[in-house]
């Protein structure tokens, strides 16, 4: 029998499980694309603020039929609208307003709110842009970090608005260094950190190109217990176009330098087109080049609850977590 597109919105949420009634998480993805019975369509929720992203072209009238049937499903408090190419240079090109319209496409606006994850706050402003404050998908890596820092160094590579320092924090680490080329989105990290009644030192939260301050860092001889390594799969600098398929290597070399003996490097990467076999070669390559001997410890990768996927739309995400002599 073919459901109809308010039953199988309904459906998935149904299948959220625990994630409906857990009062510390109210951050999570209701649907996620065809394995949830609708291709190219994600749904991630922030406490009652949804945010539909398209991954495929949609006509006008597909879209509001989405959207309606949406609003029929769930009765939320907002729907904003993402429409997300899959290639880079179409991003480049295209109007940030037609990506990302400001205004929610139903329901009231919403200019920001505070979101749980395992009892920690986070700012997320769903009208910003394509991304509205925290990757949903690296739940479960924020999860197992938190339990594995008490008292050790972190570095947070490509820090974004900084989740990955917030939870590290919670965690007992004695420091946690947020890198990114972003001051704006670093000021929403410390943001985040004082949502949290979290110290905010500004020498802890630094502006620059990634592989430029692994350069310096590595001079002046500095080491961390875990170092995490989450890049954009795509980014331009001034100096330089990073590439996750092609780059990672290069990454991974870099990060291990800066990896304490006995320390750990944490190694993100989200695109379906690599598989985890290929990403973990990369990094075991990268940390090779440096002059470095390693183990993966253990892969980690989203919650099936809220991220299922199937043989026809695999993760892309992958997260090795491999340990330095």
């Amino acid at each position: 029998m073919n459901l109809s597109l308010v039953d199988r919105l309904r459906s998935a949420r149904e299948r959220r499980g625990a994630l409906l009634t857990d009062p510390g998480t109210t951050a999570f993805r209701l649907v996620n694309g065809a394995p949830d019975g609708v291709p190219d369509v994600t749904v991630d929720t922030f406490g009652g603020v949804h945010v539909v992203s398209l991954y495929r072209d949609l006509s006008p009238s597909e879209e509001q039929a989405l959207l309606d049937a949406a609003q029929e499903a769930w009765s939320p408090r907002s729907l904003y609208l993402k429409r997300r190419p899959r290639e880079a240079r179409v991003l480049a090109t295209t109007a940030r307003d037609v990506l990302a319209p400001e205004q929610p496409a139903r329901g009231e606006p919403v200019e920001s709110l505070e979101a749980l994850e395992n009892g920690l706050r986070f700012r997320i402003r769903p009208a910003q842009g394509l991304s509205v404050g925290l990757y949903l998908d690296m739940r479960e890596t924020r999860a197992w970090l938190r339990g594995q820092v008490k008292g050790l160094t972190v570095l947070n590579l490509f820090s974004y608005t900084c989740a990955f320092g917030v939870v590290a924090t919670a965690g007992g680490a004695t420091r946690v260094l947020n890198i990114d080329t972003s001051r704006r989105v670093l000021e929403w990290g410390e943001e985040n950190a004082r949502l949290n009644g979290q110290p905010v030192d500004r020498y802890d939260y630094v502006a620059g190109d990634v592989f430029d301050w692994l350069g310096r860092l590595a001079k002046k001889g500095q080491g961390f217990d875990v170092v995490i390594s989450d890049p954009p799969s795509f980014s331009t600098t001034r100096t330089a176009r990073f590439s996750a398929a092609r780059d990672y290597p290069q990454l991974a070399e870099a990060a291990a330098r800066l990896v304490a003996p006995g320390g750990r490097l944490v190694a993100c990467c989200n695109l379906s087109t690599l598989t985890s076999r290929r990403f973990e070669a990369m990094v075991a390559e990268g940390v090779g080049r440096a002059g470095r001997q390693g183990r993966t410890l253990l892969s980690l990768g989203p919650s099936p609850v809220d991220f299922p996927s199937s043989p026809e739309a695999p993760s892309g995400l992958k997260v090795n977590v491999v340990q330095l002599r």
